[in-house]
């Protein structure tokens, strides 16, 4: 009898340890498909502003459910700004750190169900290790060397010698002209005696350069004659009649041959470019370069919009995965701008539109979808847009931009 009961025992504990193992099972398994279900409600309408490693136009999602909690993270996904206005600390952190963009409130297009699934693909994502970036191998040692020598100064004595030796004998003839100079004023001044004192001589070239060197700075100010004119007289106030410096006489004629000189270049001849021309010439020599590097905003393109049935589905549908969470599902504008009126912030050309996308206006919270959309993609949305001009869906955001 104690034989059975005991066996009993046993069979009771296992079978509880089975049942709790099973609900176990049965909760990951619940909580494996809840993430399932809240990737693809995340793809559709929160990596256009968010991703879980990276801070976008919002902040990186790991592990916000530890840093939030679950019930601060419904309310926030519902309605953001409800939370903001309401002066919750850690929405306005998030709202003044991520430059004002305002979250769209998912409060109606979701539903409870679906912002919990959200929830669980991010705890699901949380959860993962991170990947281990390969290392980049370091630059061969002879590149490496390379720069360093190219950065490296030279000294003046490093210099090759025949460089050495012209130096050296520049500064020597400098010296022995200097010296010789000197000399002569030495030697010849004496021999002039009083006779540099002369009105004749002193207001000469040569008699000024004597007298500049002599400290007389005549040559360079002009001669202060202290003469008062007689017809310059303003309610008392008078003017003496003193030379302008001859610096600034000089100058002046120079200028006045310089100005005849560059009117016949420019204006008559016409010989020389413009400042109009040459920044028109220097803009297509920029466009000429741009051209060559697929990835500069500056670089000219000619796409044409595409009107094929095929391309603007393919295009809705990759608005609707990716840009309607900024700019509505009908492109009426929610925190971005309405794409549906004649208004545009940033051209409203295909071209201008094709740039705007790829590049993206990070500014505004705009995010550069190059790397996420290829080429032709990004161009079936752009077309897209376009097709939405004058569709005036309901509660239309009001025009921004310019009117094109």
């Amino acid at each position: 009898r104690s034989k059975t009961m005991s066996s009993l025992k046993k069979m009771i504990r296992n079978s509880s340890l089975a049942f709790v193992a099973g609900l176990l099972l049965m909760g990951n398994a619940a909580q494996a498909q809840d993430a399932i279900a809240g990737k693809a409600i995340f793809e559709g309408n929160c990596t256009a502003c968010h991703s879980i490693d990276a801070d976008v136009v919002g902040p990186a999602l790991k592990d916000v459910h530890k840093r939030r909690g679950d019930e601060w993270l419904v309310k926030f996904i519902k309605n953001s700004q409800e939370l903001v206005q309401a002066g919750d600390k850690d929405a306005v952190e998030v709202y003044e750190k991520f430059n004002k963009v305002p979250m769209p409130a998912f409060g109606t297009s979701l539903s409870d169900e679906d912002v919990a699934n959200v929830i669980a693909f991010i705890k699901a994502e949380s959860e993962k290790p991170a990947e281990v970036v390969a290392e980049v191998p370091a630059a061969p040692a002879a590149d490496a060397n390379a720069e360093a020598a190219a950065e490296t100064e030279v000294a003046f004595m490093d210099l090759p010698p025949v460089l050495l030796f012209t130096f050296a004998l520049a500064a020597v003839i400098i010296l022995l002209t200097i010296l010789v100079l000197v000399m002569m004023f030495r030697l010849f001044v004496p021999m002039l005696g009083d006779s540099i004192y002369d009105e004749d001589f002193r207001s000469s070239f040569a008699g000024r350069v004597l007298f500049l060197v002599r400290g007389d700075a005549t040559l360079v100010t002009g001669k202060a004659k202290n003469e008062i004119h007689s017809n310059h007289d303003f309610d008392g106030i008078q003017e003496y009649d003193n030379d302008l410096p001859p610096w600034w006489k000089a100058m002046f004629y120079v200028s006045i041959v310089f100005a005849v000189g560059y009117m016949l270049h420019y204006h008559v001849f016409k010989t020389g470019a413009l400042q109009t021309e040459e920044y028109e010439v220097e803009m297509q020599e920029a466009a000429l370069i741009a051209a060559k590097n697929v990835d500069d905003p500056n670089a000219v393109t000619n796409y044409e919009v595409l009107t094929e049935a095929t391309a603007l589905e393919s295009g809705k549908a990759l608005f609707n995965t990716n840009c309607a969470a900024c700019h509505g599902q009908d492109g009426q504008g929610t925190v971005g701008p309405n794409l549906t009126d004649e208004y545009w912030l940033h051209g409203g050309d295909v071209n201008d539109i094709f740039k705007t996308i790829k590049y993206g206006v990070p500014a505004k919270g705009m995010v550069p979808w190059q790397g996420k959309l290829t080429k032709d993609q990004i161009l079936e949305v752009s077309s897209y847009i376009l097709s939405l001009q004058g569709t005036n869906p309901a509660g239309a955001k009001e025009p921004q931009g310019e009117k094109m």
